[in-house]
């Protein structure tokens, strides 16, 4: 038999396991509280729509719905979006703007294949989406973080990242941004930053990955423009690429994602997933299709903004009630997930273990920096977890950071 390990291709080479992923597997037990996955509520997927959406698709238009479709995805989804867009967004599109994809990480995938040639630059926010670093990585990237700011990723570095790369003549090719309810830290990119993020868009020649999986689970305050409006508004680069999800505000079963960018870089992206999965399930798009025509997303994202809204303040009050001092947290207008962070010195990747003695588990923050770093931060997830369960999984965690500072003196 031959030695696979030895004979694997480069890009498996360099792709690690995602640690949510193995975390999970340690989490799962009973007995365990666990604010580790980004799982929305089950409670209210749409079970009685879609049931009724699959019938009345299969008695209408069930060759469609079970034949392959197009590899850009059904036109049926696409004007649908379109109108979404227009309606939500303010964001004017054609069918030829977009490209639906199979969920948001063959986007990523998708963005990798395209632009990344081993060891390009690519510049992502310190902490950054741990699903995009892992993609990233294994097309070759040479990540240059730049830290984050309570109203998103520091602009001024990141121009002086962008200036350094310039003058070293590296080719750098993008700019990774999660700008709504930033996963993992919970935080928005604020309007002016976004203004500032395109401006340099323009004057460094280098494309925005707009990555917005949480925008429309907004329960507290005001939208900022999205980059892609923003950018149409403005200075019309056509440098942003805009990934959309229905995994948060649909169900993540669907596994249905969309781009948004210049009909150029869509063209090329066809061309790219024609080679890995064909078509995206035509059935799948044809109820998302539903989904937006009938207004049902209107009524169903309420019900996931008040749900998560209470969810997040009982998580918030928790760590209020239980967090020794010297612990802070985000407290995030929207989304899935805050951040926790510990005095400096101590190190939630250390304490992963003891929290699991206390039945309780998170994400450790040191698996979201491109460098390593981080490792007294923790991701916490809030949607999934029933109140009571995060109100007791809190009173763990704090138990558990107790522990290591009385250890610590």
């Amino acid at each position: 038999m031959i030695d696979i390990t030895k004979n694997l291709a480069t890009a498996p080479r360099r792709t690690k396991a995602s640690v949510i992923r193995e975390l999970l597997k340690i989490t799962n037990k009973p007995g365990v509280i666990s604010f580790a996955g980004g799982l929305p509520d089950p409670e209210h997927f749409p079970y009685d729509f879609v049931a009724e959406s699959v019938k009345e698709i299969m008695a209408k238009k069930g060759k469609v719905a079970l034949q392959y479709g197009p590899t850009d995805g059904l036109p049926e989804l696409k004007e649908e979006f379109i109108k979404f867009l227009e309606k939500h967004e303010g964001i004017t599109a054609k069918p030829e703007n977009l490209i639906v994809t199979t969920a948001s990480q063959q986007a990523l995938d998708m963005v990798g294949r395209l632009f990344i040639d081993a060891s390009d630059p690519v510049l992502v926010e310190m902490p950054s989406y741990m699903g995009g670093l892992q993609v990233f990585k294994s097309y070759g990237a040479d990540f240059v973080g730049v830290k984050m700011e309570d109203d998103g990723i520091c602009t001024e570095e990141l121009e002086e990242k962008l200036v350094w790369l310039r003058s070293q003549d590296e080719h750098y090719k993008f700019v990774y941004l999660v700008p709504d309810f930033q996963n993992p830290s919970g935080v928005t990119l604020s309007q002016e930053k976004r203004k500032k993020v395109i401006e340099l868009s323009e004057k460094y020649d280098v494309a925005i990955i707009e990555d917005s999986p949480y925008r429309q689970i907004r329960f507290e305050g005001t939208a900022p423009d999205m980059l892609y409006r923003l950018d149409q508004k403005t200075r019309k680069t056509n440098n942003i690429i805009s990934l959309f999800t229905f995994s948060k505000t649909f169900a993540p079963g669907l596994r249905l994602g969309v781009i948004l960018a210049h009909p150029q870089i869509i063209r090329k992206m066809e061309i790219l997933k024609q080679s890995l999965d064909l078509c995206t399930s035509s059935l799948n798009q044809l109820i998302a299709a539903d989904f937006l025509r009938t207004g049902y997303f209107e009524k169903h994202i309420e019900v996931v903004k008040k749900t998560y809204k209470l969810k997040k303040e009982t998580m918030v009050a928790a760590l209020e009630k239980y967090m020794p001092e010297g612990v802070t947290w985000t407290r995030p207008e929207g989304g899935l997930f805050l951040w926790v962070r510990l005095p400096e010195g101590m190190s939630a990747d250390e304490m992963f273990a003891d929290a699991l003695k206390e039945n309780v588990a998170y994400v450790i923050g040191s698996a979201f920096h491109c460098d390593g770093s981080g490792k007294n931060t923790m991701r916490l997830n809030f949607s999934y977890p029933t109140p009571e369960d995060i109100d007791e999984g809190i009173k763990r965690l704090a138990t558990a950071v107790k522990k290591r500072m009385v250890a610590a003196k």
